[in-house]
């Protein structure tokens, strides 16, 4: 069954504010029914030449390689050229190190093809439930953004977008069922032990939240936070001092765009530390203070950030 117009020119809507060039976009498939509906509306959408599709077998299930085969099957029938890439995951969290592993490998496929943006198919329940498990953590401004609509991730020399945050999860699948085209459901989705299960759960008890919803307050606050960092770049570009070990940087009214240029300062000279635990030293009003490595002082209007000296020994 053909896919519906009002579907195709809502998903080319939403590619189109993503403003991406006009290269080759690059769609992340795994074979689910998201990624198979957004690999149809996009050969539906889009000029088939214009795209290449990679499917990823991090080797965790035996039924992986069966998967990877049923997406470049998929891909044959629709014209569009498809790379299965093998990931290898590193000991620890495995959803976590398997998250790695896979943009690692698409990242490397990008450039390799020429490649500048890789759409993956999270989708507008996917984002309500990041942004509630975000509040039941008390997450900040970044962390209640949400999923990005485009972002980069480290490991990934390309842009991730995500055209399909308008989309909810039951039309996405209304779509690959009404097709010619298999998909497979991944057992993980629906195992408890991991937080996001257990607010998918939540969420469908709870028919009185409206998951589209969620999803637009993320996007408004995804706009509140670029704008945030967009102020806090500024103050950098004309203000910051960089001399060797030590980055001086203005001090300013706002509370927000400090932390951001004094988190830049230090990150700048290879601390690792985030957004909220910046503010946190910050709020407490304390001008001088060791903070991951790095001195941190306040006078004269200004923050200077030095690598904090070693320590002596006698």
């Amino acid at each position: 069954m053909p896919i519906a117009d009002e579907l195709i020119d809502r998903f080319l809507g939403d590619l189109n504010r993503l403003r991406l060039d006009h290269g080759v976009l690059g769609l992340a498939v795994s074979g689910g029914a998201d990624s198979m509906a957004m690999l149809q509306l996009a050969a539906e959408a889009l000029d088939t030449e214009k795209l290449a599709v990679a499917t990823v077998d991090h080797g965790l299930r035996p039924e992986a390689a069966q998967e990877c085969a049923l997406v470049a099957d998929a891909c044959r029938k629709l014209g569009i050229g498809c790379d299965i890439l093998r990931a290898t995951i590193a000991e620890g969290n495995t959803q976590e190190q398997a998250r790695i592993a896979r943009y690692s490998v698409l990242g490397e496929w990008a450039r390799e093809r020429g490649i500048g943006a890789i759409a993956t198919a999270h989708h507008a329940d996917d984002q309500a439930e990041t942004l509630l498990m975000r509040l039941n953590r008390g997450s900040g401004l970044g962390g209640l953004a949400g999923i990005r609509s485009r972002t980069r991730i480290e490991g990934c020399d390309a842009d991730i977008v995500r055209p399909l945050l308008g989309f909810r999860r039951d039309e996405l699948r209304a779509i690959v069922e009404a097709s010619d085209f298999d998909f497979v459901d991944d057992p993980s989705n629906l195992d408890d032990r991991y937080d996001r299960v257990r607010m998918r759960n939540a969420l469908a008890q709870a028919d009185w939240l409206d998951a589209a919803a969620l999803a637009r307050s993320a996007a408004h606050l995804e706009e509140a936070e670029r704008t945030l960092q967009s102020l806090a770049d500024k103050s950098w570009e004309g203000s910051a001092e960089v001399s060797g070990s030590r980055i001086r940087v203005p001090y300013t009214n706002l509370l927000d765009t400090n932390a951001r240029i004094v988190r830049r300062a230090m990150t700048t000279l290879g601390a690792t530390i985030t957004l909220g635990e910046v503010i946190d030293f910050l709020k407490t009003g304390r001008e001088r203070a060791n903070i991951a490595g790095i001195l941190v002082e306040r006078r004269d209007e200004s923050y200077y950030c030095s690598k904090e000296p070693p320590r002596r020994s006698d």
